[in-house]
């Protein structure tokens, strides 16, 4: 129970001028949690990891890690990042550039174990100036994980990466988040935020705005949606009538599909299919992170963050 936080920011703020990019942050990550930050661009997500790792200084408040200030850490090979300014050396081979970085820890990986991990080997001798986008995401992500650290950063990894690309890269980081490892991503990519991430640190102008696992995120969008299909006359009443339904909160209907968001979805559907015994192809599904993103960044007043 008084295991040291891998992570703990505590009231971090970072003004340029006028401009606050991050706005008293207090966050705490425990070692082996996969977590991933998400937000609007200009949300503060990148600045946010860039003072974690000790790369800007904070206007004020503190960052730790293990523990410690960020230096210590880094320069104990206990922690990795794969940041989107972070750029090769163009003329090395990334098998080259990867045992650059290793040179420079006391207990790294091996070059062939790393470029096995970030499944990088079959372009290990390739020039960087010749790879594609995605296999330069992979490169660097070899790079990131050669000192074999605890503690792994990573910003908008899966750009510039095909849909293959993008479930071979998180099948590698499967494999490193098994052995315990702490990871922290950004990403645009909702999806991999619900599938990968133990939990979501959701951030709107420079604020903590949501913050818990996957669905506790999810659930701040009430409701749920019916999907039905049916005949149904184009008069206003029936627009009435099926907003009269228990727990309905709004309906769009569109020649015979009719979609419904309900607070009760039990009751709305048994009052539903008694009022249209018709009915039929019935779908109930969850709001989707794209909706609970919409809803926190976008509406959501930042002083209300839940967690």
């Amino acid at each position: 129970m008084n295991e040291t936080p891998a992570i703990r920011l505590t009231g971090l703020r970072k003004t340029f001028g006028a401009l606050s990019a991050v706005d008293g942050v207090d966050l705490s990550i425990r070692p082996g949690e996969v977590v991933a930050l998400l937000g609007p661009n200009g949300a503060g997500k990148s600045t946010t990891i860039d003072l974690a790792l000790g790369l800007a200084r904070p206007t004020s408040g503190s960052v730790e890690l293990f523990g410690g200030p960020p230096h210590d850490a880094i320069h104990g090979g206990r922690v990795g990042a794969m940041l989107q300014g972070g750029a090769l050396l163009p003329t090395l081979t990334v098998a080259e550039s990867v045992a650059l970085v290793a040179a420079a820890h006391r207990h790294p990986l091996s070059v062939d174990e790393a470029l096995k991990r970030a499944r990088c080997t079959e372009i290990g001798r390739q020039r960087v100036s010749k790879l594609s986008g995605g296999q330069l995401q992979r490169a660097r992500f070899a790079v990131a994980v050669v000192s074999d650290p605890d503690l792994l950063f990573l910003d908008e990894p899966t750009a510039a990466m095909d849909v293959e690309a993008r479930r071979t890269f998180w099948q590698s980081m499967r494999e490193f988040t098994e052995a315990g490892r702490t990871v922290v991503f950004a990403t645009h990519y909702l999806e991999e935020a619900d599938e990968y991430a133990d939990r979501i640190v959701m951030m709107a102008r420079g604020r903590v705005v949501a913050d818990g696992t996957p669905t506790e995120v999810k659930a701040v969008v009430s409701g749920r949606r019916i999907r039905a299909t049916a005949t149904f006359a184009a008069a206003p009443e029936t627009q009435a009538e099926l907003l009269a339904l228990p727990g309905v909160r709004s309906v769009d209907r569109r020649g015979d599909q009719l979609t419904l968001v309900s607070d009760d979805s039990d009751a709305t559907l048994r009052a539903l299919l008694t009022a249209r015994p018709d009915i039929h192809d019935i779908e109930v599904t969850a709001h989707t992170m794209d909706e609970a993103f919409l809803a926190l960044t976008e509406s959501r007043d930042p002083e209300g963050a839940v967690s």
